[in-house]
């Protein structure tokens, strides 16, 4: 297994805050095939009580992987990105995304362990906002391919 096991509880923050804008939502909603309305209309959004428009449920995975990059490029890592697999992906929301959100993120690197020649490293990223409550934390599993693979 070529990655360094003793990254494992190493935290990368996001370098600055994402600015979570009315047309990122909207492109990414687009991407993934939302169609709820409240994705594109701010007066839509503002009937169901949200302030602005409402990112889609897996639009965190963007600035996740933003956060995740600082780690995945570490040279101390020994993470070879081409041999890089996305395993899965989990959310877990104290409250929705919405344009006008400046969000901070800061991935924990939770486990690293080997399965046959590949590494299976568990990270944890929490998303916060401007006044450093939580919004999301995304669980993301990612397998790092053996030199045979």
């Amino acid at each position: 297994m070529p990655v360094n096991t003793e990254r494992q509880g190493a935290s990368f923050p996001l370098p600055q805050p994402y600015e979570v804008s009315r047309e990122a939502i909207a492109e990414f909603a687009r991407a993934t095939g939302a169609q709820a309305d409240y994705h594109f209309d701010a007066e839509a959004a503002a009937a169901l009580g949200y302030r602005d428009v409402v990112a889609p449920t897996t639009f965190p995975v963007i600035i996740a992987q933003k956060s995740e990059a600082a780690y995945v490029s570490d040279p101390d890592s020994g993470i070879d990105f081409s041999k890089v697999v996305h395993g899965s992906e989990q959310f877990s929301f104290t409250r929705p995304i919405v344009a006008g959100d400046l969000l901070s993120a800061v991935t924990h690197v939770d486990g690293i362990r080997a399965a046959g020649d590949n590494a299976m490293i568990t990270t944890r990223t929490e998303l916060t906002d401007a006044a450093e409550q939580p919004v999301v934390t995304v669980t993301s599993t990612l397998v790092v391919r053996g030199v045979g693979e």
